[in-house]
């Protein structure tokens, strides 16, 4: 199957790059080479892109898609929260411009064998990198009703986790869930019939929350943004696109912790806290998608992007 995956907000994240044409940009999250394509347009000689990603057919994928381009570019398979011992290896100092896509692509969505969706009858997976060992079916299988109850509930924001979670022990009591279509029912039996009958697919929010747990995609998130914001050039910018509040809500917070200038009381005549802005926020107020947009890909409905310039 080829990599596709429709680049979100592709037009508006690259503008706000402001790509220098012998500038060095890092797209953390390549996926399908959308935005790293993109950006690459914008470089000449002199300039170099580079791509991160996890996922061995991204990388595969983006070297196919690259290659016909006259402009440096390196393509790593690794995880965006290993970016400064990545821009170490290459001998990278300082960078003008970084983007993160956050989130899930199309092509592992779409891609039943991935076992991401509970769309399709296949192995229940949810790796990003499968190199790594720990999948959602060890998470469903081994894990106790408190611990999935809590993955579910804070990572599905399901009001319905602390049920769902106590039928699947009850049903792993008697078989292993090894495929997504046995989680889905056993899912679709802990939600009340009355509860299933509006609202998104009953499975997805357990599906989003156990696919953000198998990979970590949370945890990592502001630790990436202060690293990536300490290796930026004066005037750089970091753009991230989020597609649901968890994520947001932890750029937009980290962005205004980075924003800060002082935390000093107001009565404190002189600053003694030594807190200095790192950046200046850029979007007042998130982008999101335009009506077209969300037309031609609805998956982009939810989709949020962050802005922010190295001071």
């Amino acid at each position: 199957m080829d990599f596709k995956h429709v680049s979100v907000l592709l037009n508006e994240s690259v503008e706000y790059l402001k790509c220098k044409s012998e500038g060095i940009y890092v797209d953390c999250t390549l996926g399908g080479a959308g935005h790293s394509e993109k950006i690459i347009k914008n470089l000449k000689a002199g300039g170099k892109l580079i791509g991160i990603d996890q996922d061995q057919a991204a990388i595969e994928a983006a070297t196919k898609k690259l290659a016909k381009y006259d402009v440096d570019f390196e393509l790593v398979r690794d995880n965006y929260q290993n970016l400064t011992s990545i821009l170490d290896q290459l001998n990278i100092d300082k960078v003008d411009g970084f983007l993160f896509d956050l989130g899930i692509s199309s092509y592992q969505l779409d891609t039943p064998e991935r076992g991401f969706s509970y769309k399709y009858d296949a192995p229940l997976d949810m790796r990003m990198d499968q190199r790594k060992d720990t999948t959602a079916a060890d998470l469903v299988n081994n894990l106790s009703a408190d611990r999935l109850t809590e993955i579910i509930r804070k990572y599905g924001e399901e009001k319905w986790a602390s049920r769902i979670a106590k039928f699947i022990v009850k049903f792993r009591e008697e078989q292993s869930i090894t495929k997504t279509n046995q989680l889905v029912k056993v899912i679709k039996a802990a939600i009340p019939a009355g509860a299933r009958r509006s609202g998104p697919h009953p499975a997805r929010r357990t599906f989003q929350a156990l696919r953000i747990a198998v990979n970590n995609e949370l945890d990592i998130i502001e630790t990436a943004l202060n690293d990536a914001v300490s290796r930026l050039k004066p005037k750089g910018r970091i753009c991230v696109i989020t597609f649901h509040s968890l994520e947001d809500r932890i750029v937009k917070h980290t962005f205004k912790d980075l924003s800060t200038k002082c935390t000093c009381p107001p009565n404190f005549p002189v600053c003694a806290c030594d807190t200095k802005q790192k950046v200046k926020v850029i979007t007042k107020n998130p982008v999101t998608p335009s009506e077209r947009e969300i037309e031609d890909n609805f998956r982009a409905r939810s989709a949020k992007l962050r802005v922010a310039e190295r001071k």
